[in-house]
């Protein structure tokens, strides 16, 4: 284990499936022998799903500033961002009591909430330390039309471009897809050729039209990322997602186990 854990911020559009993957990546850490500390950027989350060890609805809660303020979900929701860069010195000394190897941090569920703010990026700078990495997740019901698809790689290219870090794309709920459709979907992540061919043999249409204006865009910025899919439902390629991490934070060595792995 290194002195400074890892720091994955994970993103993506609303149902994406991030507090999911964030649960399914620590649980599989776990049994294989690593620690991961979660944490939970998003003062709107419900439920007991993700049970993190530091959870920013310890200091704001969207529903206290519904009711304090006036605001509907959206108004609350902003001045939760500004709110939570107020609190960051907190929540980045109750991380340091996290003896981890990884720190999950998942990220409210409005992407553009945590790409478009300015108090983002200073959340982002103070809690991620000088090992950061992005995950961006491509949510399988959008993925899965060509146009779709390349509205997720301009989000996940603007996410990079706005702060200027290491990302990784992930194809989350992999299992939703069928193999031939989920082979399709890889392919376009794979070979730009394919996924162009795949929007120009719509019928045309300005959406379109739009569609390859976009893919031109991307194309220009640079090569196309890769797509790792993952399952946190059938707990499958969070191995290779691991691999990867690895292969950003420390040239593809592997993690010395802090446990003997478990088995469920």
């Amino acid at each position: 284990m290194t002195d400074e854990p890892a720091a994955v911020f994970v993103t993506g559009t609303a149902g994406a499936g991030k507090t999911t993957f964030v649960r399914g990546f620590a649980d599989w850490m776990k049994s294989s022998g690593y620690d991961a500390g979660v944490v939970n950027l998003d003062p709107g989350l419900e439920g007991d799903e993700l049970e993190p060890d530091v959870d920013i609805r310890d200091w704001v809660r969207l529903s206290d500033i519904q009711d304090d303020y006036g605001l509907g979900p959206n108004g609350a929701q902003v001045a939760a961002a500004d709110m939570i860069a107020l609190k960051v010195f907190e929540v980045k000394q109750a991380m340091g009591e996290l003896r981890s190897d990884y720190i999950l941090l998942d990220t409210p569920g409005q992407v553009e909430l945590f790409a478009f703010r300015e108090a983002s990026k200073a959340i982002v700078e103070a809690l991620g330390g000088d090992r950061v990495l992005l995950v961006f997740l491509f949510d399988p019901a959008l993925a899965r039309n060509p146009s779709g698809f390349i509205s997720l790689l301009m989000l996940s290219a603007t996410v990079e471009f706005r702060f200027r870090l290491p990302l990784v794309n992930v194809l989350s709920k992999a299992d939703a897809l069928g193999p031939d459709q989920l082979a399709e979907v890889l392919g376009w992540a794979e070979e730009p050729g394919r996924l162009y061919d795949a929007v120009q043999s719509g019928v045309p249409t300005p959406d379109v039209q739009l569609s390859t204006e976009l893919f031109r865009a991307i194309e220009v910025m640079g090569p196309l990322a890769g797509l790792l899919p993952v399952s946190a439902k059938e707990r499958t390629g969070m191995d290779g997602f691991y691999r990867e991490c690895q292969r950003i934070f420390a040239g593809g060595e592997d993690l010395e186990p802090s446990h003997e792995p478990t088995t469920e």
